[in-house]
């Protein structure tokens, strides 16, 4: 498989959209040969869909076409060369997912094709076994829980660990934490912003612009942080580096 996950799709000063990834990004599309990209905008709410398809054109260099131009988007993504997912609002991503029919052709088409995936945010979410660790609302009063399944393991995007003054409420980790202990077998994978997990075949690789860790979050257990993913191996069937 071809996964780039980021956590989020700018870092602070970028002008770029996905800058700070920009040359692990152009190296799969080099190694791939990839011309043209299929963008995934439906996590976009309060944003045009031509737009952030012309902002990643800017960026990457390549033909980028929202998916919602085509009549039959299933089609589309079994011959796409790329998909691209933009991040926004996880609830409403996911279940337009299923509303298209889009989650067996993405899986085949990564799983099959190796198809390059890039997802930031809640495209990041998307690519989990589920979406119960975003941080979004759930704007949609139909909503699906269950999404790609690409990374076997959660992942909570823009992460942040700090303290805010005067805030009442629970922290992010009080959040994780709580994830963790209804789903005590599970654990999960907190990006902080400008960070990303590749998967390019059967390896994993960690990236963080900004020299950051990520964390890990298991029930009963405490709370590790890490500059490589070596401490994932026992959690997915990839090569950690």
């Amino acid at each position: 498989m071809e996964l780039i996950l980021l956590s989020n799709g700018k870092t602070s000063g970028d002008e770029e959209l996905l800058g700070y990834a920009k040359k692990q990004i152009l190296a799969v599309l080099e190694r791939r040969k990839v011309a043209k990209a299929i963008l995934i905008p439906y996590a976009l709410i309060r944003s045009d869909y031509d737009a952030r398809a012309r902002d990643l054109e800017s960026s990457l260099g390549i033909s980028v076409t929202s998916i919602h131009h085509f009549d039959k988007p299933a089609e589309a993504i079994a011959q796409a060369e790329c998909i691209i997912v933009s991040g926004g609002n996880t609830w409403m991503l996911n279940q337009m997912l299923h509303e298209k029919d889009l989650i067996v052709p993405i899986q085949r088409a990564v799983r099959e094709r190796e198809v390059p995936y890039i997802g930031w945010s809640a495209g990041c979410n998307v690519a989990c076994p589920s979406i119960r660790t975003t941080n979004d609302m759930p704007v949609r009063s139909s909503v699906v829980l269950p999404s790609l399944g690409l990374f076997p393991v959660q992942i909570n995007p823009h992460y942040i660990d700090a303290h805010l003054s005067g805030h009442m409420g629970e922290t992010r980790d009080e959040r994780i934490a709580e994830f963790c202990a209804v789903n005590q077998t599970e654990s999960v994978v907190a990006l902080r912003e400008g960070s990303l997990l590749q998967i390019s075949g059967t390896k994993l690789r960690y990236y963080s612009a900004k020299e950051q860790g990520f964390k890990i979050f298991r029930h009963g257990q405490e709370t590790t942080e890490h500059f490589d993913t070596a401490a994932l191996s026992e959690l997915v069937p990839f090569t950690c580096c």
